[in-house]
């Protein structure tokens, strides 16, 4: 009996774990939105209207080692220099999918 027990018990952990979504998953689609809405004003079209050396491009975000789901939700949740932090203003998955959204548009050349 103990052994059935323990046995059902390993089944629904490992179906329960299975199921979860990994952490950064991120929305592209939603983040479109986010990004509209939020950071499209010095983001537009890729680019950034305070630095141009910081782009949204590809290139660049490699080049600042920012070409991650978890350096871009770090960044646009704490903020640095002319970026504002969002935290607090946007909620945690609208960050996540924001991240998701840009890294998506950097791969396909801001289209």
């Amino acid at each position: 009996m103990k052994k059935l027990l323990l046995l059902i018990v390993l089944f629904f952990s490992v179906t329960l774990f299975s199921l979860t979504q990994p952490a950064f998953a991120g929305d592209a689609a939603s983040g479109a939105k986010v990004f509209t809405a939020n950071c499209a004003a010095c983001h537009q079209g890729g680019k950034n209207v305070v630095n141009a050396a910081k782009t949204l491009q590809k290139a660049d975000l490699e080049k600042n080692s920012m070409n991650s789901i978890e350096a871009i939700v770090t960044q646009v949740t704490k903020g640095k220099n002319a970026m504002p932090a969002f935290a607090g203003r946007i909620s945690t998955d609208d960050i996540e999918n924001v991240a998701a959204y840009v890294l998506a548009q950097s791969e396909g050349g801001w289209k």
